[in-house]
């Protein structure tokens, strides 16, 4: 009951957003109720609009923290990557908050959310201040799919970002922000791309692009392709959450 009045409240005081607000909040609903780890953490994204984050709170005083941000049109614990990347996180004893980007009705397609992407550093900036605050020094972004092109928008719009790492996983040439592989030459940050052998076409298709434009970068890059991975790592979650984590592992600051 509180919850549904908190959302009921919510509704009547944000504006300032494109995103589906009603759908945020049916989903925000449901994930608070279903949490089994974490806890629900609401965000400002600076113009108005209160949304979702889960914080799973590891080892804090390691001062390590990774942000997960989620593909088109689902929510921060969906069960596909990111509730196995957040699962992992935590038996490794880092914190995780996992935010709820921008989202539009199911039937969407995905260049339709174009101007949505204008929304994305408010949000991504909002996590990172967010645990900050928390007295996180040393803070990873790692996204997958629609999320994986949200983070490199905002990668690209942030050049002085205090997010040390990323990694981008599953993404293709995107249709919403068509620019999102070659800014990849921008980045000054270790980054990582990863994605399976088994992914879409689009993923695969673009391979070597983001190998080259990551080469360009200012940072290390490293591209894996996990055999046998489909574009959600069904059944090859181990794999997915060992890449990341081993991944991140080396850059730490």
């Amino acid at each position: 009951m509180a919850i549904a009045l908190m959302l009921t409240i919510m509704a009547s005081v944000t504006h300032a957003t494109e995103s589906d607000v009603g759908k945020e909040q049916r989903w925000a609903e449901q994930v608070i109720d279903g949490l089994l780890d974490g806890d629900e953490a609401w965000l400002n994204d600076g113009k108005g609009h209160e949304f979702l984050g889960i914080l799973t709170e590891g080892d804090s005083e390691s001062g390590r923290a990774v942000i997960l941000m989620h593909g088109i049109g689902v929510h921060p614990n969906w069960p596909d990557v990111i509730y196995p990347l957040r699962e992992a996180l935590l038996e490794a004893e880092v914190t995780s908050l996992s935010i709820q980007m921008p989202i539009l009705a199911n039937e969407a397609e995905a260049i339709e959310y174009a101007p949505l992407f204008e929304e994305v550093p408010d949000r991504v900036e909002a996590a990172i201040g967010y645990l900050s605050a928390a007295g996180y020094r040393d803070i990873a972004l790692v996204a997958h799919s629609m999320g994986a092109s949200m983070l490199s928008f905002y990668l690209s719009r942030t050049p002085d970002s205090r997010a040390g790492s990323a990694v981008l996983i599953g993404m293709g040439q995107g249709q919403a922000f068509k620019d999102n592989i070659k800014v990849m030459e921008t980045f000054g940050l270790p980054l990582m791309d990863l994605y399976g052998s088994e992914d879409l076409d689009d993923v695969l298709s673009s391979a070597a692009s983001r190998m080259a434009a990551g080469k360009k970068g200012g940072g290390s890059f490293t591209q894996v392709k996990v055999d046998g991975a489909n574009h959600f790592f069904q059944g090859h979650e181990a794999e997915l959450q060992q890449q990341v984590l081993d991944w991140l592992g080396q850059h730490w600051r």
